[in-house]
């Protein structure tokens, strides 16, 4: 490496080879906290999907309808309901 070369390297360049780098802005900061936390939703969302207690396509048709707005008050799906209300009743 002569005198020649030393100019031509950037800030940015020189801290690098001597194992330093310059401040990040908190701008950037933000960004890789808040890039840290979103992937975090998403692999706990995918954790908590495979370790749910319902089998995989029930879980599905639960979501679908709670997405969709088929939940009544109780929590119970209004499809519940119906297939209740089919059943004969003990007298």
């Amino acid at each position: 490496m002569n005198l020649k070369s030393l100019k031509d390297i950037d800030k940015d360049e020189l801290l690098r080879r001597i194992g330093l780098e310059t401040k990040r802005s908190p701008g950037e900061t933000l960004l890789s906290v808040l890039t840290i936390f979103g992937i975090g939703i998403v692999v706990g969302a995918g954790v908590g999907m495979l370790l749910a207690p319902k089998a995989g396509r029930q879980l599905r048709e639960d979501l679908r309808q709670r997405l969709e707005g088929g939940t009544n008050s109780t929590g119970e799906t209004y499809a519940d309901d119906r297939s209740s209300a089919d059943r004969p009743r003990a007298s």
